[in-house]
């Protein structure tokens, strides 16, 4: 694991409760951040699988402190601008700044376009585009009061290169996460404020392990075969200490002239 220095920072991560979110976490607190863990802690009702709890999130929290560092646990659900800005404003009591916004949080489910009714779509895209912007948004403006700069790095996927059948909502999404980057990055770059994303194939967490029980293995293997393997390399969903470590490079000060980029960590699912 390459050693950065987040010592004296704050990182704020939301969807925290297990999962990509929760590696997150660990992963700044380890290199020094104090984190602000937050997640929905409930479930979205057209969603066909269970969400964070309260108490993973929780368990989060005492993975960061077990690393030495201080975690500020905070119920969010990010569809939500009042309780983002809520979040936001107490975080930033509790540390007095945040530093580093990982703009995790996300669900995926599946129905054909046609099939699809306007809740599962809304119940999504609202999820994992607008939250990105909502979260983006009040962080933001904390960077562009406090004056010294800031880290916004946002969870995209492969789906925001491609299309996935039965996935168009989170494929349209991921398509929108993409171009939200950029346009962050180019509107927060006189701040100096660095704004990516990481693109992540498949990773083996509870989202996917949720979508094999919702939807069963026979499904998902047709939808692999239309879309390609996970992993070119061996084939495997990857770890998601392998989507932390391209979070940290992209929060560190290694990438300060890096911004309005994509990183894929797919193990060249796209290059195919």
């Amino acid at each position: 694991m390459v050693t950065y220095d987040f010592g004296g920072k704050v990182a704020f991560v939301t969807g925290a409760a297990h999962g990509q979110g929760e590696s997150h976490a660990v992963h700044y607190a380890k290199h020094g951040a104090d984190v602000v863990v937050t997640d929905i802690c409930g479930d979205i009702d057209s969603n066909p699988y269970s969400l964070g709890t309260r108490e993973e999130l929780e368990g989060t929290a005492e993975q960061v402190e077990a690393e030495g560092q201080n975690a500020l646990a905070i119920d969010v659900d990010v569809r939500d601008e009042a309780q983002v800005e809520a979040a936001v404003e107490e975080a930033i009591d509790e540390f007095g700044r945040i530093d580093i916004l990982a703009n995790n949080a996300g669900i995926w489910n599946m129905a054909d376009l046609t099939e699809m009714g306007e809740q599962q779509w809304d119940e999504l895209v609202d999820t994992n585009l607008k939250g990105v912007w909502l979260c983006a948004k009040h962080v933001g403006k904390h960077f562009i009061d406090r004056g010294d700069g800031g880290k916004i790095v946002n969870t995209a996927s492969t789906a925001g290169f491609t299309g996935i059948p039965g996935g168009g909502h989170y494929v349209a999404a991921k398509h929108g996460v993409i171009g939200l980057t950029k346009t962050l990055a180019l509107e927060l770059a006189e701040y100096d404020v660095n704004v990516n994303s990481v693109a992540p194939t498949g990773v083996d967490t509870p989202l996917v392990t949720g979508m094999l029980e919702a939807y069963g293995e026979e499904t998902m293997e047709e939808m692999g075969a239309m879309t390609g393997p996970w992993n070119v390399i061996d084939g495997e969903m990857i770890d998601a200490s392998d989507i932390s470590e391209a979070y940290m490079w992209l929060s560190s000060d290694a990438a300060r002239y890096v911004t309005g980029t994509t990183l894929k960590v797919d193990a060249g699912f796209t290059a195919k």
